[in-house]
């Protein structure tokens, strides 16, 4: 596992090729056991800013109470190009999970795991670097085709291309825009269903990325201090 990452001054070549090393290493296997500690990941930034905000909150499973957060603020170079954004975020997240004095059994990133083009999203990206458990919950697709699932809280369809099964689209309300749910590293798909049912509260965004989500944006806007804090 690597405390500290770097891709500043990679092509896009260079970048596409690390993605496909990666790829190699991707174990798509059912969790060993029930999650004591889920986390969730999110990165806050403007789009062409060089500043990145990343938090990753640790919640109780069962309960899905938080008890504690890591946060840092850190500057990236690598441009901004679909399809390469873990080069952008993946690095500010590693420095966040090095804080943990505490490590989750599974983090839920706020982004895309295997749906993507060459199965490495930020979710994968991130479990296949620190060889650790991670899925992706995403709020737009960015790859595959799938048919709306019924409008009904706990709803789901498959997310496929012509290789296979992506990951599935999730109702995690009713009468609400779904999720896009796909695993990562160490964990299976039926893994990333369960834990979305679990998960699934009464916002539009599962516990684990919606309160990093409103971390990281307490922590850009100066509300939050970076760093390791219980909760």
């Amino acid at each position: 596992m690597e405390d500290t990452l770097s891709y500043e001054g990679l092509t896009i070549g260079e970048a596409t090729a690390i993605q496909r090393n990666l790829r190699e290493q991707i174990v798509l296997s059912p969790l060993p056991q029930e999650p004591s500690i889920i986390a969730g990941a999110d990165i806050s930034l403007n789009r062409f800013s060089e500043t990145i905000f990343a938090g990753i909150v640790l919640l109780d499973y069962q309960t899905l109470r938080p008890i504690a957060y890591s946060a840092v603020q850190s500057q990236t170079k690598f441009p901004y190009v679909p399809g390469f954004l873990a080069f952008r975020e993946v690095p500010a997240l590693v420095a966040c999970y090095a804080q943990l004095l505490q490590k989750p059994d599974v983090i839920v990133v706020d982004g895309h795991g295997y749906a993507h083009p060459r199965r490495m999203g930020i979710a994968t990206h991130l479990g296949t670097v620190l060889g650790v458990s991670t899925m992706g919950c995403a709020k737009k697709k960015l790859y595959g085709k799938y048919i709306d699932p019924p409008e009904v809280k706990g709803s789901y369809s498959p997310l496929e291309s012509s290789d296979g099964l992506l990951g599935y689209t999730y109702r995690t309300k009713n009468k609400v825009k779904p999720v896009f749910v796909s695993p990562g590293n160490l964990v299976d798909f039926s893994d990333c269903l369960r834990m979305m049912a679990h998960c699934a509260l009464r916002y539009r965004l599962p516990e684990p990325t919606r309160l990093a989500h409103n971390l990281v944006n307490q922590v850009r806007t100066g509300q939050l201090p970076v760093g390791y804090h219980l909760l």
